[in-house]
């Protein structure tokens, strides 16, 4: 395969050629492209027939890529995500203020530094276009690499190469245990962890990096885990559990400290337990050698700013 011939390739044949690789079936990438299955088959023989190889095998599960399909799959994403980046800073150029930027966060990260940045920035680019995703650090680093967010408040999963970030400090969660104002504990000078095996518990599920960090207490304490719990991953729902029964909730102490300061005012207490709960560190990462668009930057800074207001790691 001559370079001359693989240069010649249109941007409509990498987009099919990297939807097909993201979601393993012609039809679907051709659903995401927005065009008919036989118009998507169609592009691939012409490519394959311009290329004088063949990118994709059919299995019966869908299409698995060749080794030259992968690489050029890869590459082909590569420059569809800096094609966009560019048409994003062209926007901006030409408007003059504003643009687009995603950041993902971690719940805690989200609560307690993201929102005052990007209030920071509305209040001078009122016409910034400002998206927060809010996931477990696994998708967020997945959709950071994937060019689904600029950059990120997470911690590195298992499996993913610190190589190929930029990584730079954040901080370390602490975990408070919210419950009612008005629960049997809530006026309580001091609480054990152990004292708290037999009540109702509402929390993240197994894995979670909070949940995670309730059962280690528990096991330090060589206490039981609690059984009575009702397990969900979304922030909303336990906040709903909690001020309609008398379960304890773990949160992270930014999310924590919003419920029951003064600016929310939800009727909830922080049980003052003897040991602190803390969770392994996240960081602020981006993809090495990417480069940030002028707004997604600016966000950036300010980000940094405001971790810098407290305690690094």
């Amino acid at each position: 395969m001559e370079l001359g011939v693989a240069r010649n390739l249109k941007i409509s044949q990498l987009r099919l050629i990297s939807a097909i690789a993201e979601h393993g079936q012609i039809r679907l990438a051709a659903d995401a492209l927005a065009i008919t299955q036989p118009a998507a088959s169609r592009m691939l023989a012409d490519t394959e027939q311009h290329l004088g190889a063949k990118l994709f095998e059919r299995h019966p599960k869908g299409m698995v890529p060749t080794l030259i399909g992968r690489a050029l799959a890869q590459r082909a994403h590569n420059m569809l995500v800096e094609l966009r980046d560019l048409s994003r800073d062209l926007d901006e150029l030409k408007s003059g203020e504003g643009g687009i930027a995603t950041v993902g966060a971690v719940t805690g990260a989200a609560v307690g530094f993201v929102i005052p940045a990007i209030n920071q920035l509305k209040a001078t680019s009122p016409r910034a276009d400002i998206h927060v995703n809010v996931e477990a650090s696994e998708v967020l680093v997945r959709d950071l690499i994937g060019g689904k967010n600029d950059f990120v408040l997470a911690r590195l999963p298992p499996g993913f190469n610190a190589n190929e970030f930029e990584l730079m400090p954040a901080r370390t969660e602490t975990v408070k245990l919210v419950v009612r104002s008005d629960h049997p504990l809530a006026r309580a000078r001091e609480v054990a962890i152990g004292d708290l095996t037999h009540y109702e518990w509402v929390m993240q599920t197994h894995r979670a990096p909070i949940r995670e960090a309730v059962d280690s207490a528990f096991l330090e304490a060589r206490a039981q885990p609690p059984s009575n719990i009702i397990n969900t991953t979304s922030l909303l729902a336990m906040i709903a559990v909690l001020v309609s029964t008398s379960a304890i909730a773990p949160l992270a102490s930014e999310v924590s400290d919003l419920l029951v300061g003064n600016r929310v005012g939800a009727k909830l207490s922080v049980l003052p337990i003897k040991r602190p709960i803390v969770l392994s560190p996240y960081y602020l990462l981006l993809v090495k050698g990417r480069q940030l668009s002028p707004i997604a930057n600016r966000l950036r800074a300010l980000v940094s700013a405001e971790l810098n207001r407290g305690t690094r790691i």
